[in-house]
C-alpha cells in the first residue's frame, strides 16, 4: 500500500510542503523548495515549424502517416525554445505522467531513464532511475547523455534552470485542464516523430470524454450530485485544476468549487455542504496515525451524518489514474463518473 509520501507525483513542492506539515511525511521529495504556485496558469507548447499534413488523425505509423519535418523548433510551457535536428533517440523522463505519455507513443526503446516514482507501464521497472520528481539526480541524468529530458508540473523553476544550465534539453509541461493534457501528448508526438500515435491516442481520450458527457446529459441541473474529493488527508481541490474538471464533466458539483487550486479542508464546511458522494484516493495512508484515507474520512466527528456516508457513497479511485495528467486521465474521468452516477455510466 502506498503512503502519503508518494502523493508527490502530481503536486508542486509548495503544496507538498504543506502536506508534510499536516501528515508527517519524511520524504526528501516533499522537502524540496519551489518557486511555482499550484494554481499557476500553463501555456500549451507550440511548434513554430509545423510538420507535414496527415491523411488521418488515427493513421497508423508507417507509409502515409504524418511525419515530423526536421529541423524542428518548438516551445514548451515555460516559453523555452528548442531546436531538434532529428527525432530524439535518448529520452529521460523525470515525471510519471510524462513517462506514461512517452510509453503510450511507442517510445519505450528510446527511454533511457525515469524517475524513482515511475511504476507504469510495467516496463518502467527495467529503466535506470534518475531520482526524484522535484529534484532529480543531476549526475545520473547527465551520465545517460539524453538529447531530450521531459519533466512535469512538480519540478520547481530553479531546478529546471539548473538542469538547463548543464546543457540539457529539458522540456517542461504544465497542464491544468484535460485539453492541456491532450495538447501535451500531441506536442510530444511532434517532437518525437510520433504524430500519428499521438493523434490516435488523443482521439481515444476524446471518445472517453464524449462517452461520459453523453451518459450524464440527461441529468438536470437541480439533480446533479454534490461531490467532495479528498486526495490526501485534509486536502481537496477547487477550480482551476483538472481534478475539479473531471467532476464537472462527469455531471457532478464540486462542493469545493467556490475555491481555487489545492486547499486544506474545513471539516465543518464539508458537513454543512452535505455531499452526496465522497471520492478518495485508494492506497493513501497517513504516516502518523497509520490509518487509511477512507478510515480517516469515516472516523471524523459528525461526518457519519453526511449523506454520502449514510448512503454508502464513499468511493475509492486509483490515485495514479486520478492524479497523473497523462494518457490514463480519461480512465480517471470514467471512474469518477461511475462513482457519481453508477446507474448512468457503464
Amino acid at each position: 500500500m502506498k503512503t502519503l509520501r508518494n502523493w508527490g507525483l502530481i503536486l508542486t513542492a509548495a503544496l507538498l510542503l504543506a502536506l508534510v506539515a499536516g501528515c508527517g511525511s519524511k520524504n526528501e521529495e516533499t522537502n524540496a523548495g519551489a518557486s511555482g504556485s499550484p494554481s499557476a496558469s500553463a501555456s500549451a507548447p507550440a511548434a513554430t515549424e509545423p510538420a507535414s499534413a496527415s491523411p488521418s488523425a488515427s493513421a497508423p505509423a508507417g507509409e502515409g502517416a504524418k511525419k515530423t519535418e526536421y529541423p524542428l523548433t518548438v516551445q514548451d510551457a515555460t516559453g523555452q525554445t528548442f531546436t531538434f535536428d532529428k527525432a530524439p533517440e535518448r529520452i529521460v523522463s523525470t515525471s510519471p505522467a510524462e513517462t506514461e505519455i512517452l510509453f503510450a507513443l511507442g517510445l519505450g526503446d528510446k527511454i533511457v531513464g525515469v524517475s524513482d516514482y515511475d511504476n507504469y507501464p510495467e516496463e518502467t521497472k527495467d529503466k535506470q532511475k534518475v531520482g526524484g520528481i522535484t529534484k532529480p539526480n543531476e549526475e545520473a541524468i547527465v551520465g545517460l547523455t539524453p538529447d531530450l529530458v521531459v519533466t512535469g508540473i512538480s519540478m520547481p523553476d530553479e531546478v529546471v534552470q539548473k538542469l538547463r544550465g548543464l546543457k540539457l534539453n529539458l522540456y517542461k509541461t504544465e497542464p491544468k485542464t484535460l485539453d492541456d493534457i491532450m495538447q501535451d501528448i500531441l506536442d510530444l508526438g511532434v517532437v518525437t516523430d510520433r504524430q500519428a500515435e499521438a493523434e490516435a491516442l488523443v482521439a481515444s481520450m476524446k471518445e472517453d470524454v464524449k462517452k461520459v458527457q453523453d451518459a450524464v446529459a440527461s441529468v438536470k441541473p437541480e439533480e446533479k450530485k454534490k461531490v467532495y474529493v479528498e486526495f490526501a488527508p485534509g486536502w481537496t481541490v477547487g477550480k482551476g485544476e483538472f481534478m475539479d474538471e473531471l467532476i464537472t464533466i462527469a455531471g457532478g458539483v464540486n462542493i469545493a468549487g467556490d475555491t481555487t487550486g489545492w486547499n486544506e479542508i474545513s471539516e465543518e464546511k464539508i458537513v454543512q455542504s452535505n455531499p452526496d458522494v465522497i471520492l478518495f484516493t485508494l492506497g493513501v495512508t497517513d504516516d502518523k496515525s497509520g490509518k487509511t484515507l477512507e478510515e480517516i474520512i469515516r472516523g471524523r466527528s459528525g461526518w457519519d451524518q453526511i449523506a454520502a456516508i449514510k448512503n454508502g457513497r464513499v468511493v475509492g479511485v486509483d490515485q495514479d489514474i486520478l492524479s497523473r495528467p497523462g494518457p490514463r486521465i480519461t480512465q480517471g474521468l470514467l471512474d469518477v463518473a461511475k462513482a457519481i452516477y453508477p446507474d448512468l455510466v457503464k
